[in-house]
């Protein structure tokens, strides 16, 4: 169901719903995004997950939250902070970094199959979810 008059969500909504609707409002909370919200999720999931998701998204941003909603579900979205580990143009320059930072030491002589090394090393602890144009969010699997 889409809410497109934000007029009308008294007449749509539970009454529990519209409260809790009307206690976000008091506190400051955009009444559009809540709205986009419950058209993309659904109104238990309002009450139950908006105030952890706009949380998160304060803290990481929007993107990121919803990239990590699609891939873990908004049970977990309280979470995201914990296991962003940042955006990368792909799981392999990912791979390519996690690896330096760890001290490893490759001599320049030396080619990297960086893919390789996502797919069969790292893909396991971590999800990739690419969003657009070399947009690759990375969280680690357990937080």
């Amino acid at each position: 169901m889409s809410v497109t008059l934000t007029v009308n969500y008294k007449e749509i909504f539970k009454a529990e719903t519209v409260e809790f609707i009307d206690e976000l409002l008091e506190d400051n909370y955009d009444l559009n995004s809540i709205l986009e919200f419950v058209d993309e999720h659904s109104e238990d999931d309002l009450l139950t997950y908006y105030v952890d998701y706009v949380d998160q998204g304060e803290k990481c941003g929007f993107e990121v939250v919803d990239a990590f909603v699609e891939e873990n579900g908004l049970c977990d979205v309280e979470h995201c902070e914990d296991a962003y580990v940042g955006t990368y143009a792909s799981g392999a320059d990912f791979a390519e970094e996690y690896s330096n930072d760890c001290g490893d030491h490759i001599p320049d002589h030396i080619v990297v199959d960086w893919d390789a090394t996502w797919e069969r090393s790292l893909s396991y602890d971590f999800d990739a979810v690419e969003k657009g144009y070399r947009n690759c969010y990375v969280f680690r699997r357990y937080y």
